[in-house]
């Protein structure tokens, strides 16, 4: 799968989640810089349903995006249970 686009926001998403200083410096700031990027990941999601398959389609509607990241890279899934 190629969306570099939708890569790039889940590497964001990951960087602002381990921004451990951010968080706490400035909570409201970090949750609300949180709450953009998922937002943005969710409109990607809703403009481009048609053109991804099912896996990426089910990563992103259950929010697992660690795992729609790792399926854009490697374009496999982990098992169950990993």
């Amino acid at each position: 799968m190629n969306f570099p686009d939708l890569a790039k926001l889940l590497e964001a998403r990951i960087t602002v989640i381990t921004d451990h200083e951010f968080r706490d410096r400035d909570a409201a700031a970090h949750l609300e810089a949180l709450k953009s990027v998922s937002e943005e990941i969710t409109s990607w999601h809703e403009t481009h349903r048609g053109e991804i398959d099912g896996n990426l389609d089910h990563f992103l509607t259950g929010a697992s995006y660690q795992k729609a990241l790792l399926y854009l890279e490697s374009g496999m899934r982990r098992p169950c249970g990993e």
